[in-house]
């Protein structure tokens, strides 16, 4: 699944600077702001104890509420939730078998210094982590409990970017984990520090032209690496992606039952209620069904994987 820049791109002669307005492909129609985030995920587990020291413990956040059912976390110095974990006891943990849906979420941290803190500790403590450098940015894999995937990254200064055409390159190389440990210059880990954000989502579907169906042409992000194998990247405002997707898993892989762990929602927020409303009517007439909760817009993936549309002027 991962390719390099040299599988990629050769010896990637026709690279160019990635500079503002020269790569990614705008949708057909409503193209979502510049200053689209993403907000609040939802998580099904089967042990919230178990759960919430893991994402305590490892992760480094922090609980800002409880409830016999439900934890929300978020990072030190802020009370923004980030993950919200809901247990369902009982639930079948299905390791080692993809279905359709959660691929991982990623948390985006402030700076490279804190990725290399973040590792340090991991190290401390035993955990296992993978690693990739995917030149916009720089990554560790984890699992939790439930074996839901949780990428940790550090972008890239934006300068740093590339482009072959209009495609940005992004890649899967080798991660020099020396050099960023390096750069925590010694300080300790004292948890995810404010800052830290939900930087991109990434999902299992069945088929990525029904993918940029929905994200792009119809929720409205650019697509920005389309030539990665078996997978399309999407993101708003020029950022390299706030939303992968891969067909990895197989094309007649399950979405995750009802029971199981797994993603029950993510979140885009918006700056605007008119971007969410345009949003909204453009998956309409697209022939996606929506839904309310409050004043949130609510829509379904075709593999049946809720997007919370949010409204959250600064």
């Amino acid at each position: 699944m991962g390719a390099t820049t040299q599988d990629l791109f050769g010896d990637a002669a026709g690279a160019q600077p990635a500079t503002p307005g020269t790569y990614g492909a705008a949708p057909s129609g409503y193209r979502l702001p510049d200053a689209t985030r993403l907000g609040v995920v939802k998580l099904q587990v089967t042990d919230l104890a178990r759960s919430t020291d893991y994402y305590e413990e490892v992760l480094g956040l922090r609980t800002v509420s409880r409830d016999a059912s439900r934890t929300v976390l978020a990072s030190h110095g802020s009370d923004a939730p980030l993950i919200e974990l809901h247990e369902r006891r009982g639930a079948p943990v299905v390791a080692g078998k993809s279905r359709l849906g959660l691929y991982h979420f990623a948390i985006l941290v402030p700076d490279r210094a804190t990725l290399g803190r973040f590792i340090e500790h991991l190290g401390a403590i035993g955990a296992r982590a993978g690693s990739s450098d995917h030149l916009v940015s720089e990554a560790l894999y984890l699992r939790d409990p439930d074996h839901l995937g949780i990428e940790v990254y550090a972008d890239r200064p934006r300068e740093s970017w590339h482009r072959v055409g209009r495609e940005l390159m992004m890649a899967t190389d080798p991660l020099d984990l020396a050099s960023i440990v390096r750069s925590a210059e010694g300080a300790p880990w004292r948890g995810m520090p404010a800052g830290t954000v939900m930087g991109h989502m990434h999902l299992h579907v069945g088929n990525l032209e029904r993918a940029s169906a929905f994200y792009s042409d119809g929720l409205g992000f650019d697509r920005m690496i389309w030539k990665y194998p078996g997978a399309l990247f999407l993101g708003a405002g020029g950022y390299h992606h706030h939303l992968g997707t891969n067909t990895w898993a197989g094309e007649s892989a399950p979405p995750a039952a009802e029971e199981e762990p797994r993603l029950l929602e993510w979140t885009i927020e918006l700056p605007a209620a008119a971007d969410m409303t345009a949003a909204g009517e453009s998956l309409s007439a697209r022939g996606f069904a929506l839904s309310r909760d409050g004043d949130d817009v609510l829509a379904a993936d075709p593999w049946g994987t809720t997007v919370r549309l949010r409204a959250t002027p600064s």
